[in-house]
């Protein structure tokens, strides 16, 4: 069991490395990371890293998925978003705190198996989960308010452009590994404003079935 000091530890380091938004705080402090991750890591739950979770895949890093959640609400009413990569579904957890509805696609699936559990046990309702290609996003559910890539694709994929609706914002990690930045890009129209965040490092977005 993971102390409530080791907690509160991890979200001093978020405010001093410039996390603001107190509801994303407080979301970070009460999604337990520990049941997201294997038990043999349980113990490292709350450092600021990236933790492998199987599949070749790994749990963001704490600053990565609170830094984009911050990003992807700043923008006022989101209350559907279409998460890309649902791995072992923490982001999915953190904005199902934050969202009306969160609509996540996985491409491996053991680990949308493993996320669906975890939903369940933790009693999280307001998340639909399917196995699928995240290039194609989620049509039947679109437009969204927002959407949030958890996988690095090499350029931008219009078809998840095509699905934000007016206003709306995608929050995403662009490019080959060790050359990754992340992206805001806000719809206005047909135009789409690009603006650039951090330097970060992501698994590859890959195609899935489905």
């Amino acid at each position: 069991m993971t102390s409530l000091r080791t907690r509160e530890r991890l979200l001093r380091r978020l405010q001093s490395s410039g996390i603001q938004n107190l509801m994303v705080l407080d979301a970070i402090r009460e999604v337990p990371r520990h049941l997201f991750i294997d038990e043999a890591l349980a113990s490292r739950a709350y450092e600021d890293t990236a933790l492998p979770i199987g599949s070749g895949q790994t749990i963001s890093q704490p600053y990565i998925v609170a830094r984009m959640t911050e990003v992807l609400i700043a923008g006022g009413s989101v209350n559907k978003v279409l998460e890309i990569g649902t791995g072992c579904g923490y982001q999915s957890a953190i904005l199902a705190r934050l969202v009306d509805h969160v609509y996540t696609i996985e491409r491996i699936e053991s680990l949308l198996f493993q996320a669906r559990e975890r939903f369940h046990t933790l009693g999280i309702g307001n998340i639909r989960a399917q196995h699928g290609d995240g290039f194609k996003g989620w049509p039947q559910a679109a437009p969204f308010d927002g959407i949030l890539l958890t996988a690095a694709p090499g350029e931008i994929p219009q078809t998840l452009l095509d699905q934000l609706r007016e206003g709306g914002r995608l929050v995403l990690p662009v490019g080959q590994q060790g050359h990754q930045r992340l992206l805001l890009i806000e719809r206005n129209g047909d135009e789409f404003v690009q603006t650039e965040l951090n330097s970060v490092s992501f698994v590859p977005m890959l195609p899935g079935h489905g």
